[in-house]
């Protein structure tokens, strides 16, 4: 008798394992599956944006439109230089206004705020970075236009209508701190208070232990938050689009109104499309931006994982 209720129950014991067994099996399956749909749709873009881009590259010289500063669609003219140097500007000065401030906010939410405090902060930040980024472009409008064309420009000397460049760039560096904020506080709250006990306890100041030790830690997390930052100011669309000035043309200054690849697709867009050649100028923008995105990610990724191999040790 107790053979069999042994028995039976070795066989429900191996009833079970074989369904989590499969369940797992199941499971492997369709992350993987998922996994290569990812990629799939992925060369599907890259592969549908090249076709498309094609008619374009047949009749002109890709060196040439890289290189050339004159973009007239109505003249068949596709000079992308002067979207591309706004693109580069918008992007560096939006990093480096702020990357300092999220890092900087990041380390007192994540080291110094304790209590309601700390709620009240986070919850702040949290807002920020919910609100749509029209809603930003529709206050500095408002605010931040008159502020730079009827104070900050003529401040440097420079006479500017309060578009251009640096609005955008000043713009989007609120709009993408409080995403760094958020990513660098998680990657900084991660860390074990081993950490911080053992720097403490051989002597070290909290400011020596944040600069010398948590950061060195929370590196690759706060570094791919900064990679995070990049990407949505890269290809952000309606702020440069609505502060910019929308002039494709070499800016000659910080204030000047300029373009960038997604608002030289967005400003364009409509009737220009009909025509066959503009409309496959535009497609291989959207390419451009692509690529760009993906070989910085790439190249990103190395820079993170070697990072994070040197800071283990």
């Amino acid at each position: 008798m107790e053979e069999s209720i042994e028995s039976g129950d070795a066989d429900r014991r191996s009833d079970r394992l074989g369904r989590r067994l499969l369940v797992e099996r199941l499971s492997s399956y369709w992350l993987r599956g998922a996994g290569y749909f990812a990629i799939g749709l992925f060369c599907l873009i890259v592969l549908t944006l090249v076709h498309r881009s094609l008619p374009l590259l047949a009749e002109y010289s890709l060196v040439q439109m890289l290189t050339s500063a004159n973009w007239d669609p109505s003249q068949n003219q596709f000079g992308f230089l002067p979207a591309i140097v706004g693109t580069i500007y918008v992007a560096a000065l939006s990093m480096l206004m702020g990357t300092p401030i999220a890092i900087l906010v990041a380390i007192y939410i994540a080291e110094y705020a304790e209590g309601r405090l700390k709620v009240i902060v986070s919850s702040f930040i949290d807002v920020l970075a919910a609100i749509p980024s029209v809603i930003f472009g529709l206050v500095a409008l408002l605010v931040v236009v008159p502020f730079v064309g009827n104070y900050l420009a003529p401040a440097v000397g420079a006479s500017a209508t309060g578009l251009g460049i640096f609005t955008v760039s000043l713009v989007m560096a609120i709009v993408v701190t409080p995403f760094m904020i958020s990513l660098s506080v998680e990657s900084l709250e991660a860390l074990p208070d081993e950490l911080r006990e053992s720097s403490l306890g051989v002597g070290a100041t909290k400011l020596e232990t944040i600069r010398s030790v948590l950061l060195r830690a929370a590196g690759p997390g706060i570094f791919s938050a900064v990679l995070l930052g990049f990407g949505r100011v890269f290809g952000a669309t309606i702020v440069p689009a609505m502060l910019i000035g929308g002039q494709t043309q070499m800016p000659d200054s910080l204030f000047a109104t300029g373009q960038t690849l997604p608002t030289l697709i967005v400003s364009d867009f409509g009737e220009l499309m009909s025509i066959p050649i503009t409309q496959s100028a535009l497609i291989f923008v959207g390419l451009m931006l692509v690529v760009v995105v993906w070989f910085f990610n790439f190249g990103a990724m190395l820079v993170q994982r070697r990072l994070r191999r040197r800071w283990q040790y």
